[in-house]
Parts: structure tokens; sequence; C-alpha cells
């Protein structure tokens, strides 16, 4: 409650003298009740602060007292009638050691000027209390104005706990240190209430701006996430801890501008332990320089290391460094890091004082970077007294503020760069290792030309945080380079060098490796030739990229040429080696004894005849093959598709077509037509648009398909793509024979053979061939059941084949000494370049292919034909004569 008095004649407050002595209270009397101006209360639980009552007092524009509060009388003494009325000043204790009337004179003027402001004004003063004792106390002013447009002051008066013996600082101090802060500082109820700010706040402007007493935090701060902030508050309220640097985000209403701030927030409770509310601090850390730091390395992390290319990520790192912190920069990298597939080897520096390195990276706030001595991609030799040398060997980054250019320092071993020193003011410096790993793979070094300011230790350690991110960037693909190095080397090694279709077909190929992260894949295609003038296609495609594919697929291949060599219908050969793959990775235990990854894999396997034009073609999981007739149309046949390979699920099938001449059968991986946007039908149809050229050289149409499928899906794995133009052989090529089922059938196929081949120009092989289809036969007449056939194919060599009705295969044996029998099949393998046996529907065929002589090949055309003893395969050949008897036998024979 504050009294208020009429104003009186003196000056100062009954009792209080010129020299500031105060005699006896006297009495007098009661003042009626005034309200003092509406100011809130600072917030409940004041005391938490140490702050007690204050003395509150009314004072006009004059310094005269018109109102006194109870808690005035209990601070000074006076009753509110004794100083009503009288002028302020008054109660101001004397200044030491000086007169005191010309204190009055100068702390009256004082207040008078800080009167006249009309602005609140804190402050601290000593004051006289009525028994004459000194206070120390903490003074506040708040102008008010009133109807007649006079000025009031309302003033609060604080006494510094324990008067000036006391060396601790009292509430209301601190209360005023609070207010006049430059932090903002709120606080908080416990229902999230706004109920006090310092000045700082109040005067905010901005995303705080909205701060008012009497606010909610959703009302008081809007463009923040206002619920995370009633999270983070409600969490301080209910255990206690303080949070410190928190941020808070807030973005304008259209979205285009967004402040940072840092909030610290801590609980103040009653005595009795009682949560009252909460206290925050903001702070504007949007422009601090950690921040920028963040925001640097932020920045690096999105935009260096985006490939596993080592000279890009080092053009990356230069980019990033220019202009966020220095005005030119440079990334060399040792000669040792290799820097492709191909990189040439490591120069021999024995004799090399110095260091070697090779520039990667290079930036500048200079259009075309006129201040490189040295262009992206060259060789830089660095002297041993340099610092980029010294870096390389100590791995400790080299700070110069000021960059040293006297003329006998370093530089003057490096002319050039010394040159572009001087000419374009580089004046401070850093060089920094990319490490990783152990090993120090080159150096980073940043320059400034344009700004003028110095680098700092900040941004050393800036720098230095960016060269460690990048150097794992820059290690991982070193590492990636390697592998792929070593996975391409070993891809090209089991792929074939050399494809040829015989007189079947004409094939051409392409394989591209694909450039992603995941490394070279397991892709291969193999053109395998088979009996009877038959050629096989395959094109596979394992799971998985890196070495390990590479070597599976190098295991598949083989094992298809095996299975191939045994004449495996296409789908059963796809089962054999589902079977085959499945049992190799049984057999592979990783360190803790469990299997390692299913050795995965798809294919497409298919068998051109071109005496029937027959393709018979199977596939395990593969995408079918594109078969495009002479005139250009293209289908894809429906073909089962079958389970992948290496998963035990082996049920395939085989889809026969019959091909006219010049028919085109395309196969590939699907690399050629996927892609992660597409559906595989769009690169089908991609496929199918550029295969339907009829008449083009297999060479350039590979070439044009390669074309038009890498312009749709980029390549994202590797691809593979086989062709091949089928070739049909004509009734002057093949001869076919049905034998009788006995023994005068030997004969008879000797008569047909030595015939045709007279009429075929290959005379000089009808010795041999009459022995091979002797033994052929016999065996199929003896041991076997009929019907018999002979087929004759003539092509690149000429194929003698035997039909019969028996299902089993003839075995070769070594005849001992003394057996009269046992040794036909022995001399057809010496006598022929390859034999083998195959299984059809009806029973087997066994076959013997002879190699025609290039003499031979080049005189079929005039069908001339060799007399007299030639030496074939290292067997004697006579003349053919038709006649085949005991001597001829004898003598043949042990040439075998």
């Amino acid at each position: 409650m504050v009294h208020s008095h009429g104003v009186t004649s003196g000056g100062y407050p009954p009792g209080v003298t010129a020299d500031g002595v105060a005699p006896a209270v006297g009495s007098g009397t009661t003042a009626p009740v005034i309200h003092p101006p509406r100011r809130p209360e600072p917030f409940p639980g004041l005391t938490v602060f140490g702050l007690t009552e204050c003395a509150l007092m009314m004072i006009d524009e004059n310094t005269v007292i018109s109102g006194w509060s109870q808690g005035a009388e209990n601070l000074l003494g006076y009753r509110a009638s004794e100083v009503t009325g009288h002028s302020a000043v008054g109660l101001l204790a004397p200044e030491r050691r000086s007169d005191s009337d010309t204190r009055r004179l100068s702390a009256e003027s004082r207040w008078r000027r800080r009167i006249s402001t009309r602005k609140p004004w804190t402050g601290m003063t000593d004051v006289r209390h009525r028994d004459g004792t000194r206070l120390r106390v903490s003074v506040e002013a708040v102008p008010l104005r009133g109807e007649d447009g006079a000025s009031t002051w309302f003033v609060s008066v604080c006494a510094m706990s324990g008067g000036d013996s006391s060396p601790g600082v009292s509430a209301s101090v601190m209360r005023t240190l609070l207010d006049s802060a430059p932090i903002a500082l709120s606080v908080w109820d416990r229902d999230l209430t706004c109920i006090w700010l310092n000045s700082s706040a109040e005067r905010s402007r901005g995303p705080l701006g909205n701060r008012r007493i009497g606010n909610n935090v959703h009302e008081a701060l809007p463009g923040f996430d206002t619920d995370d902030v009633a999270s983070v508050m409600r969490q301080v309220l209910q255990d206690g801890g303080p949070v410190l640097d928190h941020e808070f985000v807030w973005s304008s209403p259209d979205g285009r501008q967004e402040r940072v701030f840092s909030s610290s927030l801590f609980r103040f409770d009653a005595e009795d332990g009682t949560p009252l509310g909460i206290c925050t601090i903001g702070v504007d850390i949007t422009k601090s320089w950690a921040r920028d730091r963040l925001a640097v390395l932020s920045e690096a992390g999105r935009r260096i290391g985006t490939t596993l290319d080592i000279a890009k990520t080092a053009q990356e790192l230069a980019e990033v460094g220019c202009p966020l912190l220095a005005d030119f920069v440079t990334v060399e990298l040792d000669e040792s890091v290799p820097l492709s597939d191909n990189s040439p080897e490591r120069a021999a520096s024995d004799d090399i004082e110095g260091a070697i390195f090779r520039r990667l990276g290079v930036t500048s706030l200079h259009p075309g970077v006129p201040e490189a001595a040295y262009a992206r991609g060259e060789e830089i030799y660095v002297p041993p007294s340099s610092p980029m040398y010294a870096v390389l060997k100590s791995g400790k980054s080299h700070f110069e503020p000021v960059l040293d250019v006297a003329p006998d320092g370093w530089l003057s071993e490096d002319p050039l760069r010394a040159k572009n020193v001087r000419a374009f003011g580089m004046h401070s410096a850093m060089v920094i290792p990319l490490k990783a790993r152990g090993a120090v793979l080159g150096i980073a070094v940043f320059v400034r030309t344009i700004n003028n300011t110095p680098f700092t230790r900040d941004d050393l350690l800036l720098a230095e945080e960016l060269a460690v991110r990048a150097s794992l960037n820059l290690d991982n693909a070193r590492r990636y380079t390697r592998e792929r190095a070593a996975a391409l080397a070993l891809q090209r090694n089991l792929l074939p060098r050399r494809l040829s279709g015989g007189c079947a077909l004409d094939v051409a190929s392409r394989y591209l490796p694909t450039d992603s992260h995941e490394g070279v894949g397991g892709d291969w295609f193999d053109v395998i030739p088979l009996s009877g003038a038959r050629v096989a296609l395959v094109v596979g495609d394992v799971i998985g990229h890196g070495i390990n594919a590479a070597a599976s697929m190098g295991r598949l291949r083989t094992a298809v040429h095996t299975l191939a060599d045994l004449d495996f219908a296409p789908d059963e050969l796809l089962a054999h080696l589902d079977d085959l793959a499945g049992r190799l990775s049984e057999e592979q235990l990783g360190s803790d004894g469990f299997p390692t990854p299913v050795i995965g894999a798809t294919c497409a396997y298919a068998v051109y005849d071109p005496v029937t034009r027959i393709c018979t073609v199977a596939r395990a999981g593969h995408p079918p093959p594109a078969l495009v007739d002479p005139e250009g149309r293209v289908t894809f046949p429906d073909i089962p598709a079958g389970a992948p390979i290496g998963y035990g699920l082996a049920s395939y099938e085989s889809a026969e077509f019959e091909l006219p001449e010049g028919s085109l059968i395309a196969m590939y991986t699907d690399g050629l037509v996927e892609t992660r946007h597409d559906d595989i039908d769009v690169g089908l149809h991609v496929l199918a648009s550029a295969l339907a050229r009829p008449g083009t050289e297999l060479e350039e149409l590979c070439g044009d398909v390669v074309e038009a499928t890498l312009a749709q899906s980029k390549f994202e794995d590797d691809a593979a793509l086989l062709l091949a133009r089928t070739h049909v052989l004509g009734p002057d090529q093949v001869m076919s024979y049905d034998l009788p089922d006995e023994p005068m059938a030997i004969r008879t196929a000797r008569s047909l053979a030595v015939k045709q081949l007279s009429a075929w120009g290959l005379g000089h092989l009808c010795r041999n061939v009459e022995l091979i289809i002797s033994e052929l036969v016999t065996n199929a007449v003896s041991h076997a059941t009929g019907p018999v056939r002979l087929r004759l194919i003539r092509h690149k060599s000429l194929v003698c084949e035997v039909y019969d009705a028996d299902s089993r295969l003839p075995r070769l044996r070594h005849a001992r000494v003394t057996e009269e029998s046992g040794r036909g099949l022995l001399m057809v393998a010496e006598l022929s370049h390859r034999w083998g046996c195959r299984f059809t529907r009806d029973g087997k065929v066994t076959w013997a292919e002879v190699e025609i002589p290039v003499r031979a090949e080049r005189s079929l055309d005039g069908m001339e034909e060799t007399d007299g003893m030639d030496e074939v395969d290292g067997v004697v050949a006579f003349g053919a004569d038709g006649a085949w008897d005991d001597e001829d036998a004898s003598v043949a024979e042990r040439s075998a």
C-alpha cells in the first residue's frame, strides 16, 4: 500500500536538517491509500532469487515525494506523513569527504537530469536511514504520464543485502542485472505462460517479437515448432535438469527466411522444492562462426564423394573449399595413388629429391584459374624444402597465415610457383595432408588472394575437418578403383577372346562394364562349337558385383563348356548347371562356419543346327532372346523362364524354333534393357527397334544397338550383347544313308563314304575315313540295335556320324597285347580330330570329326583330287581305289 500526502512548503522531509541529521521521529497523520502504477510483478516466487519487499514511492517531476509504501517505511524508517510533500533528494546520504551542500546540489542536478529524459532508468546510490545509518540501494524508476500531461515517476528502491559491510550482491542488484542483461531472458510458469521478460526480451523484434506477458508458448513463438519447444520445456519441468544450447529453427510465413536460435532452459523451484516455472535464454546464432562451420561441413558432406572416381572427388574438395574458405584451392595426390583402371606405373624416383604429385583438383575465384602454375591432371614436382614435401612426409598440416615470399625461401627453388605467388598477391596459405588408414594420399593447398584477412587457427581446424572427410572418400575411391581394376582384368581373361560360329553362324558381341559404385558384374557370353556343325550360344549374368562375381562367372562359364561338350540338351544342361552351382555354394564356408551366399545366376542357352535350321532354347530366369527374320520382324518368343541357377529349383523346359536362313538371334543380359525407373518392356521396345534393320553388318548393328539402349538405360548394370546370323548347310554339303542292320552294312558304308568323298574332292582322306566309318558302323551293328544310319557333313571339317537305336554309350578302352579286339575306338580317336557321342530321341549318335587340310579346302571348288600317298594326322592315307583288303587294314592298324 502506498500513502499520499499533500505537498508542504518545506524542501526536505521533516526531521532532516540541512546537514542531513535526523532527530527522533515525530507523529504524523495517516495519508489516504493510492494505487501504484500498473506494472506487472516480476513473477511469483520472487524470493527464489533472494528478492525481498522493496521500498515503493511516487515522485513528481520536481523530485517531490507524493506516495510512500509500507515497504519504504520498513526500509528507511520514515512514515508517509514525514516524507510526503518533501524532496526525495533529502533521502540521499552525503558523499564521503565532500561538502554536504555541494553533494545535495550535484545529486539533485543528476536526478533532475534523469527525470527530464522521461525514460526508465536504473542505478545504485547511498540513502540515509532515519536512524542516521547509510544504506546502499538499487533504484529503478519508471515514468508515468497523467491526464493533465504532467509526469510522475514510480520508483522502486531495494537494499543490497548486508549493506556496506557485506561482500555479497543484494537481490535487487541481481534483479537489476538480469533486467539489463543484453541476452533475452524470459520466465514461464508451469502452464508455459510467459510471466516475466527482461528489458532485452521486451525490446526483441523479429522472430521473438511476439513474446508478451500472459501469452502461452504457442502464441508467443509463431514461426517456431512450438510443439517441439513445449516438449522441451515440459521435460525440464518434469526432471529438473537444464537443457543447454538446444537449437530451435524459425521460418518466415512465406518460407523464404530461416533463423536459428540457441536456447538454454532451466527450472527454478520454491524453498520446499516445488517447481515454480522455467527461465529461458535465447541467442540468435544464425550467423555465428560455429554455425558457419557446421554449414560448411554440411555442404562438404553433400558435395564431396558423390562418386567413386578419384579425380572427381578431388575436384569436389577444391570446389567446396573455394569460396567457402579460400580464394584458390588445389588438390594434389601422391604419384602412387592409382587414378583409374589402367593408371600408369609409378615413376622411378630413387634419383629424384623431393616429391611428385599429380594435380587432380583446382579452383579459384578468378575465371580460368590464372594463378595455377600447373593444369589439372599434370604432374607436379615439389622441392624437399617446400611445405608440400614436409606435409607429405610428416603428415602434419602447415599453417602460414603470412606467406613467406623472401628471395631466399623455398619459393626460390620453384620459380614458376614463385612468379604466380607474387603476381596474384597470395598472402596466406595452409597445406593440409589427406590421410586415410595411416597413409598420406596427397595434400590440399588453401590460399587467399582477394580476401585480405589472413587465415586463422579456426580456419585451419575447418580445413583439416574438410580434409578428413575428403580423405575417407578418396581412400574409398582408391580402394574401389583397385578392386575394379582387378575384377576387370579377371573378367577380361575369363571372357572369350575370339568368337567363331563356324559355317553355321556369323557372330558379333559387345560387353560394357558398368561404372556404378557396385563394381564390375558377372555377365558373360560364349559361342561353343558342337558336333554335327551345330553351335551353342550362351549368355549369363551372375548375381552380385566385384571380384567374387567375376570369379563365379569364370567357374560357371567353364562348367557350361564342360556340359556342352557332353552334348546335353539345353534344358538338361541348365539342370546340371543348377546342381553344380548349389554344390559349389555348399562347399564354401564362411569364417563363422556357415555357408557363404548362394552362387546365383541367370542364363540362356541356345543350340542352332544349320542342317535342320532348328534353334533350341532354354533359359533360367534370364530375359528371352530376340529373333529377327530376314525381313526385319522382331519377336521375343515365349520360352518358359525357369528358376535362376544355384537355388536348387531345377525345372527347365526347352523350346524349338525353325529359322529361315539369314535370321538373327540376339541374346543379352538385363543390364541392356532394364533401369530403375522404367519397366523392362520399355527397354525391350528400344532393343527391338534397334534390331529391326535387315541386311546390316553385325558389327555395325552391334554398335547401333548399344548406342540406342545406352540412350535409354544409361547402363546402370553390366551389359552383354551377342548377335548371331544364321546360315544353312545345303543338300550338297550333307549326305545321309540308311544302312541294313547286318555285317554287310560295314562294306556298304565304306563304299558310300569313298564315293561321296571323291565327289567332294576329298579323296586324300578316304583311307582314314574308311577306317573310322568301318569301326563306328561295326560297333553299331555288333553292339547296338537297328536301324543304323550314316551321315556325312562337309563344312570346315568333315563329320562322320553313325546313328543307332541303343542308348548305351561306347567306351574307349586299352586292349591288352593278347586281345584281338577292343582297339576300334582307340584308332578312331587317333585318326580323327575329335570324336564323341550324343543322345537323340531315338537312341544315340557316335561321331568323329576329321580336319580338312587347308590345301584341300582351297581345291574344293575345283573338285581337285589328290592321288598317291599322303600323311594326315600322322596316319598314312592311301589313294582311293574303292577297295579295302586285309593288307590295307593291317597297315592302318599298325599306323594307329
